[in-house]
């Protein structure tokens, strides 16, 4: 690993443990996580009290894999948005706490929250 890719990982672990710190997930408004990478994006909802994931969704699952095809572009985000926030209204969970992690709400990542604000989730 070169000096450079070293420095923006440690950026990368300083924002994320800043956004950790303000946000924090419980039983009734869990932490909805956001996990980006060049190919996929996923979305878990974290109860932080009990340490517990509650409900998750990601372009690997094999019902969303048939829709979506690509997962690394908006359309997937949205699908994956969508899917979560129909998982979390069955499991009874109305309202969430959006912890983008180290990435910007931006692109993919604010895709993804707003299929999931129109699907019924409160962010």
């Amino acid at each position: 690993m070169s000096n450079k890719e070293k420095m923006l990982q440690k950026r990368r672990l300083r924002r994320r443990r800043g956004v950790r710190k303000r946000v924090q997930g419980d039983a009734e408004r869990p932490r909805l996580s956001v996990n980006r990478s060049h190919k996929h994006i996923a979305a878990q909802l974290i109860d932080d009290t009990n340490g517990r994931t509650l409900v998750s969704a990601t372009t690997r699952d094999s019902d969303l894999r048939e829709k979506i095809g690509y997962g690394g572009n908006c359309e997937a985000a949205q699908e994956v948005g969508k899917a979560l926030a129909e998982k979390a209204l069955a499991s009874g969970i109305k309202a969430v706490r959006f912890d983008r992690g180290h990435n910007r709400y931006h692109g993919r990542v604010a895709a993804l929250a707003g299929a999931a604000r129109e699907a019924g989730l409160t962010l």
